[in-house]
């Protein structure tokens, strides 16, 4: 499988609802263990180890899964480097943060090497009040997105274009990554003001986030584990992410990067010129 991007952006996390779905399915958790740790910042640690009985809903808004079982729910981030996965019993797993075992004996484990993941339980019907939650803005896959919705999203702004598409109270779930290769298959500079984008403009780059998130979904396929573009042995799939100092894939221009709102940008100079397109 081709690599995921460096931090889990809306694709990751949507797969990662997908497998969690799959692998509970017909299932019933037994038992939720888990060591005190930064995981379980924003919440007691034995309001983990309660939990258990059939995962009854599952779902995501922007970088957020939202689980449910029963009564109670559970939010996970998975940060920079958090993912889940299903191992045999009694299989050691490194960076294993929390543990939901299985009435089959199976354990899906919540890896996290550098902890900025993090979960958090709570009533049920609590979950979309969840501060982190709640202040999101629209998701491209449950809310939809087309061009008039994004340009009330972030049309606004003074803000460089892929910084404000990274902007999560105004558009959930994209990153640095999605963000750079949406802009790249509209053609445009992420330095543009948002606010300077003419129609046909905002037109190409929702069709190119769509297009983006459509790859990164695809990319993953029905894999059950995550890989991520920096882990070692990982090919990087993506169109522009990662390629400064290599031919662009359409022109053949060197690829170029620059720092902006402290990420790493990359760009093509001649795919993604700073000029308004009528």
């Amino acid at each position: 499988m081709l690599g995921a991007a460096a931090m889990p952006e809306l694709p990751e996390v949507e797969i990662a609802r997908r497998s969690l779905v799959r692998w509970f399915e017909g299932h019933r958790l037994v038992r939720a263990e888990a060591e005190k740790s930064r995981t379980f910042r924003q919440g007691p640690l034995a309001s983990f180890t309660k939990l258990t009985g059939p995962l009854t809903k599952a779902d995501r808004r922007g970088k957020y899964l939202m689980l449910q079982f029963g009564h109670e729910g559970l939010m996970a981030h998975l940060g920079m480097t958090g993912k889940f996965v299903k191992r045999p019993p009694d299989t050691a797993e490194p960076y294993s943060r929390a543990r939901f075992v299985l009435d089959s004996g199976e354990v899906i484990h919540f890896k996290d090497a550098r902890m900025f993941g993090e979960i958090q339980v709570t009533k049920a019907e609590l979950l979309n009040q969840l501060p982190g939650v709640k202040k999101l803005g629209r998701d491209p896959l449950v809310d939809g997105l087309d061009w008039k919705q994004l340009k009330a999203a972030i049309g606004d702004t003074k803000l460089d274009l892929k910084v404000a598409l990274m902007d999560q109270t105004r558009l959930a779930g994209l990153g640095n990554i999605h963000a750079a290769e949406a802009l790249f298959r509209a053609g445009l500079h992420p330095g543009r003001k948002a606010k300077t984008l003419s129609d046909n403009e905002w037109k190409a780059l929702a069709k190119a986030i769509h297009r983006s998130l459509a790859f990164g979904l695809s990319e993953q396929g029905d894999e059950d584990e995550i890989q991520y573009v920096e882990e070692p042995g990982t090919e990087n799939p993506f169109l522009i992410y990662g390629r400064a100092g290599t031919p662009c894939r359409k022109c053949k221009t060197k690829v170029k990067s620059y720092t902006q709102a402290g990420r790493t940008t990359h760009f093509c100079p001649k795919c993604q010129s700073k000029k308004r397109k009528p």
